[in-house]
Parts: structure tokens; C-alpha cells; sequence
């Protein structure tokens, strides 16, 4: 994952937000190795909202799916994911807004948002790597 390709990832959930009329959101992308290579937050969010979109990217690299995909397995079998959330020291949020980034199926990194319904950021965070 590049500099330039995460700012463009950024960029463009943040204007997918702006087109669907979001709350103002944070953005993080990370490597295949769960790093920051970039991050922004728009005027008026939260700090925490910059937490949960990095707790949602990571999330993606740490278990290789979507975190959409991971609400479902969440629901699906609670005591494996609440363990999983000590083991990992809190840092896993299975909550839609995390998507995996590939190339030639290769997991590059991984893009998180939040700010808005969960709903909303994962729509942001779809358009911007343009699925």
C-alpha cells in the first residue's frame, strides 16, 4: 500500500460522504500488516471516530474479511468474538465500514470509516475503492 493510494482512498470515502450527506467522518488505511499509512479526519468529528475507523481497517487485516462480513460472524458465534476481543487487546470492531483493498487478490490493506450509521460509512468506504 502507497502513500498515494491510501490519500486517494481517503479522498474518496470522504467524498462519497460528502455526497450522500454524512456526518462528518474519519478515514484510515492501513497495510497488509495492520500500519498506518494514512489517515484523516473531517472537521467536526470525533476523536473517537478516528479510533473506530482504524479499530475497523485493522479488523479487516487481522481476520481477512470486510468487517460488514464480520458483524454477521460476530452474531453468529458471540463467545469466540468476545474472546478474540480480549486476545486482541480491544483493537477488533466488527462493525460494516472496514474493507479489504486488493490487487490481483493480493490483500494490499484494508480501508476504515466511521462517523455516521454503520450503514453509511460502508458505503463510503465501498465507493472508494470502487466496488
Amino acid at each position: 500500500m502507497t502513500l498515494e493510494r491510501a490519500q486517494s482512498l481517503i479522498a474518496a470515502a470522504l467524498a462519497a460522504g460528502r455526497a450522500l450527506g454524512a456526518r462528518p467522518l474519519a478515514a484510515v488505511v492501513v497495510d497488509a500488516g495492520g500500519h498506518i499509512v494514512a489517515s484523516a479526519r473531517e472537521d467536526g468529528a470525533t476523536i473517537a471516530r478516528h479510533e473506530f475507523a482504524l479499530a475497523k481497517a485493522w479488523s479487516c487485516i487481522a481476520l481477512g474479511l470486510d468487517t460488514r462480513d464480520l458483524v454477521e460472524r460476530a452474531e453468529a458465534n458471540t463467545a469466540f468474538f468476545s474472546a478474540a476481543a480480549i486476545l486482541l487487546s480491544g483493537r477488533l470492531l466488527p462493525a460494516a465500514g472496514g474493507v479489504l483493498v486488493r490487487e490481483d487478490k493480493q490483500i494490499l490493506g484494508a480501508l476504515g470509516v466511521s462517523g455516521d450509521a454503520a450503514d453509511v460509512d460502508d458505503a463510503c468506504a465501498v465507493a472508494a475503492i470502487g466496488r
